[in-house]
């Protein structure tokens, strides 16, 4: 898979949202790409759509002209409610990235290191139906299973938004950015709203900006990531973010959720660990 210039920051580290195409080249793309159940869930209007991604970035610089290698792997699972009834389905995806050791400036080339890894949760829906049918239990698909044999405990959508245990919080609460972001048309795709790599980039240019009321050096990057999604956004939206920083083991972080003014329950949770 080749990278782009912005793909790498000028330390050499990789971006985290770097690693997310390579689910579509292991997983969607790759494994899947012949999968009849994948064409025949997709006549069904089943559809496993994108609610989680927890990532983490290694320290190893990573030369941006040589392309990075990915393996990664997927698992059809189910989660249970609290009575042990089958309450959702989910596709889940793991992926690997390396690449080759080095820098553009000063020169420098050397093997290949660990650059990142990602797992993605998707859950299954009928994405298209009435919102009481919307919940997929089970399956009705040739050559699978009606509910996946591997259970997920699947962690709750705030739970992306909770500070570490054992994390020093440096604000009492969630506090909003004094910035609100107005999406347009250049932050969507072809899946009609809101492309999912923008939250992660909004989530960090609000923390940098609290780094900079708060006195603290902005010479970090997101190494680490934990972001779920509830509700997309469309262009012409007006959307806001809301932190509350904190820190762990030597590493400064943030976590919150963003919203629209007025909405009682946020549209993404997050937390990012900056170093």
């Amino acid at each position: 898979m080749p990278l782009r210039w912005e793909d790498v920051a000028q330390d050499g580290r990789i971006m985290l949202t770097a690693l997310a195409p390579a689910i579509g080249g292991t997983i969607w793309n790759g494994l899947l790409r012949d999968e009849p159940g994948v064409v025949e869930s997709g006549k069904q209007g089943l559809v496993a759509i994108l609610s989680r991604i927890t990532a983490d970035g290694s320290d190893e610089p990573i030369k941006v002209i040589a392309p990075v290698n990915a393996r990664g792997t997927y698992q059809l699972m189910h989660s249970v409610d609290a009575a042990g009834a089958v309450d959702r389905l989910f596709l889940n995806a793991w992926v690997d990235v390396r690449g080759r050791r080095g820098r553009m400036y000063p020169p420098e080339t050397g093997p290949e290191v660990p650059a990142g890894r990602i797992f993605v949760e998707h859950t299954f829906t009928r994405l298209f139906g009435p919102p009481e049918t919307r919940r997929v239990k089970q399956l009705d698909v040739t050559g699978l299973p009606p509910v996946p044999q591997a259970r997920y405990v699947a962690p709750g959508f705030a739970t992306a938004m909770e500070v570490p245990e054992g994390a020093a919080a440096l604000e009492p609460d969630y506090l909003p950015d004094a910035t609100f972001t107005c999406f347009g048309l250049e932050h969507t795709d072809s899946n009609q709203h809101v492309n999912s790599l923008v939250y992660p980039r909004l989530f960090a240019e609000a923390a940098l900006r609290r780094l900079e009321a708060m006195g603290r050096s902005r010479v970090v990057l997101v190494r680490a990531l934990d972001i779920a999604y509830r509700k997309p956004s469309f262009a012409g939206d007006r959307v806001q973010v809301h932190l509350k920083m904190f820190e762990i083991g030597g590493r400064i972080g943030a976590a919150g959720f963003l919203a629209a003014p007025g909405e009682t329950r946020p549209r993404v949770c997050a937390r990012i660990l900056l170093a």
